[in-house]
């Protein structure tokens, strides 16, 4: 147990498991996620009991104030976390306490009403169009061996054809095979969802696996490594960074990029909001908007450049 957990008193400790066991079923997080949220409330509460000097039991807990907690975030600050980090756990800690002012029956006001320090959300950065169709061509001439520049067109077409993350493309086994116009893709936190896959795309992984030296079997990955075993993203990373750089693109133009331009550019053509969040598998429509503020940055660059000044 860390030196954080033992200043914690242990009705806190229990209350903490207790809250991630339920929300960690309820959300069907990941190890990582729950290791996150549990280090984030982990830091807040031994911070409270330090704070006052003393354990913090239940009671204590139910005491926090406006004044703890900006005592709390400002010491935050000065140990150098960043606004953003900040305000997820500013995030964690508000959902730990809503679910404990319920089970405890105490009010919760003066955590829930702590802002929220401002931050700038990080826009993605996609690929003009031109550049995401050339992409895909360059990608395919990094490797001599004709079986390799098929299977890394066929990754890369898939992110950017269908939107999907490089770990879903890579997820993909022998019985999902032939890929019809829809497939099942199970994204993060186990959710699943429906995608369109474009003749494209399609025709990419036939061309792969007509070339592929390794049999395609139920229950192993199609993507192969060399040597035969499952393909790893690092290699579809590197591909790009080489066609990149031959572009003369910048360092932003990753994998991931090209799931941002499918967005993007579905949006660019009238696609519906609601639509891009389902085909993304955002949880929340909110994840997606940010594609809007992309398209509104881009038209305002626009503005400025072609707006006459008098």
């Amino acid at each position: 147990m860390s030196a954080a957990e033992l200043a914690i008193s242990p009705a806190a400790r229990d209350a903490l498991q207790s809250w991630l066991s339920g929300q960690s079923a309820l959300n069907d997080w990941s190890d990582k996620t729950v290791d996150a949220y549990r280090g984030d409330l982990v830091d807040f509460l031994a911070f409270m009991a330090l704070h006052e000097g003393e354990t913090q039991g239940i009671a204590r807990l139910a005491r926090v104030n406006t004044t703890d907690m900006r005592s709390w975030m400002a010491h935050m600050r000065a140990s150098g976390v960043a606004a953003r980090s900040l305000a997820r756990k500013l995030s964690a800690v508000k959902s730990f306490y809503r679910w404990l002012a319920d089970r405890e029956g105490f009010d919760p006001t003066a955590v829930l009403l702590a802002r929220t320090p401002k931050y700038q959300r990080k826009l993605p950065r996609p690929l003009a169009e031109a550049d995401a169709a050339q992409i895909l061509k360059q990608v395919g001439e990094q490797d001599g061996r004709q079986w390799v520049s098929a299977r890394d067109v066929a990754v890369v077409t898939l992110l950017y054809g269908c939107g999907l993350r490089i770990s879903e493309a890579l997820s993909l086994k022998g019985e999902d095979l032939p890929l019809a116009e829809m497939i099942r893709i199970t994204g993060k936190g186990n959710k699943e969802r429906l995608v369109p896959v474009i003749a494209p795309a399609r025709v990419a992984v036939e061309q792969y696996l007509a070339l592929c030296p390794y049999p395609m079997e139920r229950g192993v990955p199609i993507f192969r490594g060399i040597r035969g075993g499952a393909l790893s993203p690092r290699v579809i990373q590197q591909a790009m960074a080489t066609a990149r750089a031959q572009m003369g693109l910048p360092s932003s133009a990753t994998p991931h990029a090209l799931r941002h331009s499918f967005a993007t550019h579905l949006l660019n053509a009238g696609g519906d909001l609601r639509a891009i969040q389902e085909l993304l598998g955002h949880a929340s429509l909110s994840t997606t908007q940010t594609y809007t503020a992309v398209d509104s940055t881009r038209l305002m660059e626009v503005y400025r450049k072609a707006h006459p000044r008098g």
